[in-house]
């Protein structure tokens, strides 16, 4: 029978309680302690007996930030294969570049690629396989191929009757719900749920989501956070901040991205192989002091824009590589009253009205990471920026009620 698990910390709802043995300890009480923590140290009958494949990147480490490779195996837990993302099992690939499987050189272990020439494991790759644990530091915004990655590993699972288990973390940029919501119409690997821009959730609450709204057969289970609370922001949990991607490198880029990742799909450069990605726009024909006093004038709450220049490198940037750049930088000044994805509209809206014999859009990468044309449209077409988001409204509180059922966390 196919079903959703939910293993619990402290025997709750669990799959069965054991013992890790000396490499585990129990976690420390009041402190946030990340799934395969919870996993080794109170729900090991999950993985005892079983050939694991582990799906992970850099990012896969516990409270301690020891990696789950080195404890799952001092756990005497079998390890058979290793399975990594986009950017690869050490996260150092550049966005969109196609990733090799290797060998790797510490285990000897097989590092299957499911983003090169597979995006989800083969017949072959599964083969001797009887439990898949996925642990993905998700971004927190809808645009991010790591939910792609592990549905596709939940289909592939499905077929061959395998197991797969999330080990959870927490939301790196807690627990707001903002922007617009996906059109399933648009649906691709970098947008695949009608999720909004930021939605608010783990990567094992949106597992959960997709096996519901894509009609999965998945045998799933999740190992939630311990210690956490959707509200409690990154920085406050004890954990390390480890980069999930080379150009999302600091948690201030992570709260900008679900707004700034929309100029992807523009001609200005977000500062790939810059000093500050995600952190910043700008073009050479950027009149800086105009769009500023657009955008301070519309009162934004949370955030700082300033002028700024810059110079992105190769191979980050492809469109102003080793070019000057004009610029605005945006900062964030108060965590709770901050959408990004206000901010950028704005920010477009702006850049638009002042220039607009220069800015252009790359409509259908625009409109794959906006899920869908009407955005672009309407901004076109001079709409309000509040307007627009202003609009978004009814659309997210219908997507609150919808993910009700798979929540994990209070706020």
């Amino acid at each position: 029978m196919h079903r959703t698990l939910v293993v619990l910390g402290l025997c709750g709802w669990s799959l069965g309680c054991g013992t890790a043995g000396p490499a585990a300890q129990a976690p420390a009480p009041g402190r946030v302690h990340p799934g395969i923590d919870v996993l080794l140290t109170d729900s090991l009958a999950v993985v005892r007996g079983r050939r694991v494949g582990l799906v992970t990147n850099q990012a896969g480490v516990d409270a301690q930030g020891v990696s789950d490779v080195v404890r799952l195996q001092a756990a005497g837990v079998r390890l058979v294969a290793l399975f990594s993302p986009e950017h690869g099992f050490r996260g150092a690939a550049d966005p969109g570049a196609a990733v090799a499987s290797t060998i790797d050189s510490a285990t000897g272990l097989p590092i299957y690629s499911l983003y090169g020439s597979s995006t989800a494991p083969t017949d072959a790759m599964l083969a001797g396989i009887d439990l898949l644990l996925v642990d993905l530091q998700d971004a927190g915004a809808r645009y991010f191929t790591f939910l792609f990655t592990t549905v596709e590993v939940m289909r592939a699972a499905a077929r061959h009757d395998i197991r797969v288990v999330v080990l959870d973390r927490p939301d790196p940029i807690g627990a707001p719900v903002q922007g617009n919501v996906l059109d399933p119409a648009y649906a691709t690997p970098v947008g695949l749920l009608a999720v909004p821009m930021r939605h608010g959730m783990t990567l094992g609450e949106l597992a959960r989501l997709a096996r519901a709204d894509l009609g999965l057969t998945t045998d799933l289970g999740v190992v939630p956070v311990s210690g956490w609370r959707r509200s409690v922001p990154m920085d406050s949990t004890g954990l390390a901040f480890v980069p999930p991607s080379p150009n999302l490198r600091s948690l201030e880029s992570l709260y900008h991205y679900p707004g700034l990742c929309l100029f992807e799909g523009t001609n200005l450069s977000v500062g790939r192989g810059s000093a500050a990605p995600f952190e910043q726009i700008g073009a050479p024909w950027l009149d800086t002091a105009a769009v500023l006093e657009r955008v301070r004038h519309a009162g934004l709450a949370g955030v700082e824009f300033s002028g700024a220049s810059f110079t992105p490198r190769r191979p980050g940037d492809g469109k102003y590589a080793d070019t000057l750049l004009a610029g605005i930088r945006l900062r964030m000044t108060d965590r709770a009253g901050y959408d990004p994805t206000a901010a950028a509209v704005h920010l477009l809206a702006a850049v638009r009205a002042v220039h607009g014999d220069r800015f252009a859009w790359m409509p259908r990468h625009f409109d794959r990471l906006a899920g869908g044309p009407v955005l672009r449209e309407r901004i076109a077409a001079g709409a309000d920026p509040a307007g627009i988001v202003g609009g978004w409204g009814a659309e997210i509180e219908r997507f609150e009620l919808r993910r009700r059922p798979f929540l994990l966390y209070p706020e």
